[in-house]
C-alpha cells in the first residue's frame, strides 16, 4: 500500500493532482468563498491505485427463512440505518460534509475515484495510509470530529483537572465537545445530531409496529427512545436478549475513532439476518466461559469473576452496514455492548458476520497464507480454524479485566489506559483468543485436529490485520505479537523471508504475552502499556518485506448490498 510523509500546507503540489480550486484553510473554519485565500485543492496521483486496495464483493445473505413481515421490518431498519452515515461522517471530522460537497462539485482525471475513495474512508484521510490526507492538505485530528480544532491534548487535560465537576461530561461515550470564547462545552448527541437520530428513531418504531416479534419490538422501541435521550443501558438489555429472525445492531458504540483519549462512542448500525443452526452449535461455548476466566494466567485477585455469562452467540448474515463499521476495514465479528454495567449483569454478545468473514477467506486470507508462510504451514491453513478464532477473539473481549480498582478508586480500564486501551484490548483479544483454543483442545472440548491449523492461521491473520495500518496506532497491537513471538522464538523466518509457527514453543509464548498484557490492564497502567507497544510495536525489515510481496491482493473488500436495494430501493441509491 503507499506510504508517504507527513506533509502540510499546499506546498506539497507537486506529489498530487490538481482538481479545482478551494481553500487551503482549517478544517473547521469557514466554507470556501468567505474571506480566504484560495489555492489549488489536491487529490493523491495514486488514487486509482488506493481505490484498488478494496475489491468490490457482492454479499448473499440467507433470507430464504424469512417472511414477508421480516422482510417489512428489515426494510425499514435499513432505512433507519442511513441517517447514521451522515452521523459518522461529522464524527469522523466535523468539516467532512462540506469537503465531501466540494469533492463532489469536481471533474476531471481521478476525481471519480477521490469520490469512492472519500466514501470508503467517510473523509479525506486515508486508513490505510497512516491517516494521511488523500484529498487536501489538513492533517488528521487525534480526535476525529469530537472535540475542536486547535486544542491539543495536554489543552484538554488542563481544563479537564480544573473543571473537575464537569470531568463525567468530557469523558462521556455520549457527549460532542464544542469551544466558545476559549471555553469548552458539552453537546449531548441526541442533541448535535437530533435531525438525523429523529429520522433513524422514526423508522425503527416504524419497524417496532411491523413486526410480531415481541424482543424484537421492545429493542426498536427502547432504542429509539434512546436516541432522544442518550441513556442506553435498558435497550442495551434488551438487545441482549433479542431473539428474532432480523438481528440488527444499532446506536453508538466502538471508541476506536477517538484517537485521543478513546471516550467517544461512534454509530454504527449491523442489519442482519440470524442463522439459528449455525448458532446453536456455538452455544456450547456459553457454559465454558467462567472456566476461561478462572483458567486466565493472572493472578485471582484481577480476574473479572463475577461478570454475567449469558453471553449470547449469534452467527449471521449481514444485509446492510452503516456508519462507524462501513468505514475503511469491514467488521468480521463483533462483542458488544461495552457499557461495563450490561457486560456485569448480563454478559456480552458475540456475533459472527458469517458471509463477510467467508469473503475475505477466499478472496485474502488463502493468498496471504501462500506468500507469508513457509509452504507447510500455508497448506495447513482452514476456514474453520480461521472462524474458530475469530470466535474467540470476539469471546476474548468479555473476558479478562474491565472493572478495576486504581489508588483506591473504582475505574475502568478503558479510561486508565486512554488512547493506548484499543490497541492493547485487540492485542488482548487476538492472544487470548488463540490461548483458550489451546485450552479447551487440551480439556477435550475442542478437536484435537484444529491443533494443526490453528497457529498457521492465526499467522496470516496477522498479516491481514497488519495490512490495515502498520505503523499507526493499532497496528502496533499486531506487530507486537510478531515481535514478542519471534523474540521467545515461536515463530522463525526461513531463507526466502516466510514465517513459519513453532509448535513446541508457541503455547508457552501466548500465555507469557497474554500474562504481561492482563497485568497492565489488570493495573491500568498506562506508562507500561505505552513503553510495551513502543519496545515491541516497531515493524521490522522482515515484517515489511512479507507485506511488500501482497502488493497485488486486496487489503479488504468493499460489499454490496444488492438485497438491500431490493429490501428499501427509496433508501439504497
Amino acid at each position: 500500500m503507499p506510504k508517504f510523509d507527513r506533509f502540510a500546507a499546499c506546498r506539497l503540489a507537486p506529489m498530487f493532482l490538481a482538481v479545482g480550486l478551494v481553500a487551503c484553510a482549517s478544517p473547521d473554519g469557514p466554507a470556501p468563498g468567505e474571506g480566504e485565500v484560495e489555492e489549488a485543492l489536491m487529490i493523491a496521483d495514486d488514487i486509482e491505485e488506493r481505490l484498488a486496495q478494496f475489491a468490490p464483493t457482492e454479499l448473499e445473505a440467507d433470507l430464504s427463512a424469512l417472511s414477508d413481515e421480516d422482510r417489512r421490518v428489515l426494510g425499514s431498519i435499513i432505512a433507519a440505518s442511513r441517517p447514521l452515515d451522515r452521523i459518522f461522517l461529522v464524527q469522523a471530522g466535523r468539516a467532512n460534509p462540506q469537503r465531501r460537497e466540494r469533492l463532489a462539485q469536481l471533474e476531471g482525471p481521478q476525481a471519480v475515484a477521490a469520490k469512492a475513495y472519500f466514501d470508503i474512508n467517510f473523509g479525506p484521510w486515508d486508513r490505510l495510509a497512516e491517516r494521511e490526507p488523500f484529498f487536501g492538505t489538513d492533517p488528521h485530528p487525534a480526535g476525529a470530529g469530537y472535540y475542536p480544532a486547535g486544542w491539543s491534548r495536554e489543552d484538554f487535560e488542563a481544563w479537564a483537572g480544573s473543571h473537575g465537576d464537569r470531568r463525567e461530561e468530557f469523558e462521556s461515550l455520549t457527549t460532542m465537545v464544542v469551544e466558545e470564547d476559549g471555553e469548552l462545552g458539552f453537546v449531548p448527541y441526541s442533541e448535535f445530531f437530533r435531525e438525523d437520530l429523529a429520522e433513524a428513531a422514526d423508522h425503527l418504531r416504524q419497524a417496532a409496529e411491523a413486526t410480531s416479534n415481541e424482543s424484537l419490538r421492545r429493542f426498536l422501541t427502547l432504542r429509539a427512545d434512546a436516541f432522544g435521550t442518550d441513556e442506553y443501558y435498558d435497550s442495551d438489555v434488551a438487545w441482549m436478549d433479542l431473539n428474532a429472525p432480523v438481528e440488527v445492531t444499532i446506536g453508538p458504540y466502538e471508541i476506536y475513532e477517538d484517537e485521543l483519549f478513546g471516550y467517544k462512542a461512534a454509530f454504527t448500525s449491523f442489519v442482519t439476518v440470524a442463522l439459528p443452526e449455525a448458532s446453536k452449535a456455538l452455544d456450547r461455548y456459553k457454559a465454558q466461559l467462567p472456566w476461561l476466566e478462572r483458567n486466565l494466567p493472572i493472578a485471582d485477585e484481577h480476574k473479572n469473576l463475577d461478570r454475567g455469562t449469558e453471553s449470547p452467540m449469534r452467527v449471521v448474515d449481514l444485509v446492510f452496514t452503516a456508519g462507524d463499521t462501513k468505514a475503511g476495514v469491514q467488521t468480521i465479528a463483533f462483542n458488544l455492548p461495552n457499557d461495563e454495567r450490561v457486560r456485569e449483569a448480563k454478559g456480552s454478545k458475540k456475533v459472527m458476520l458469517r458471509n463477510i468473514m467467508r469473503a475475505k477467506y477466499d478472496q485474502i486470507l488463502i493468498h496471504i497464507a501462500q506468500r507469508t508462510l513457509t509452504p507447510e504451514d500455508a497448506a495447513k491453513v482452514s476456514f474453520e480454524a480461521f472462524f474458530d478464532e475469530v470466535l474467540h477473539h470476539e469471546l476474548s473481549h468479555g473476558l479478562g479485566p474491565g472493572k478495576i480498582t486504581k489508588d483506591g478508586e473504582e475505574t475502568e480500564v478503558r479510561l486508565e489506559l486512554k488512547e493506548h486501551y484499543s490497541t492493547l484490548e485487540e492485542a488482548k483479544a487476538d492472544v487470548m483468543g488463540i490461548y483458550n483454543i489451546l485450552a479447551l483442545i487440551e480439556e477435550g472440548e475442542m478437536p484435537a485436529e484444529l491443533r494443526e491449523a490453528l497457529e498457521p492461521t492465526y499467522v496470516a491473520g496477522l498479516f491481514r490485520s497488519a495490512r490495515f495500518g502498520l505503523d499507526e496506532a493499532h497496528g502496533q497491537g499486531v506487530v507486537s505479537q510478531f515481535n514478542y513471538l519471534l523474540e521467545k522464538g515461536a515463530l522463525t523466518i526461513d531463507d526466502e523471508g516466510r514465517f513459519g509457527a513453532v509448535t513446541d514453543i508457541f503455547p508457552a509464548a501466548i500465555r507469557d504475552l497474554l500474562a504481561e498484557i492482563l497485568l497492565l490492564q489488570a493495573e491500568g497502567d498506562y506508562d507500561g502499556t505505552a513503553a510495551f507497544l513502543s519496545n515491541y510495536g516497531r515493524a521490522t525489515p522482515e515484517l515489511r518485506t512479507a507485506i511488500d510481496r501482497l502488493d497485488d491482493v486486496p487489503v479488504d473488500i468493499k460489499p454490496l448490498y444488492p438485497q438491500a436495494t431490493e429490501l428499501a430501493p427509496e433508501v439504497i441509491r
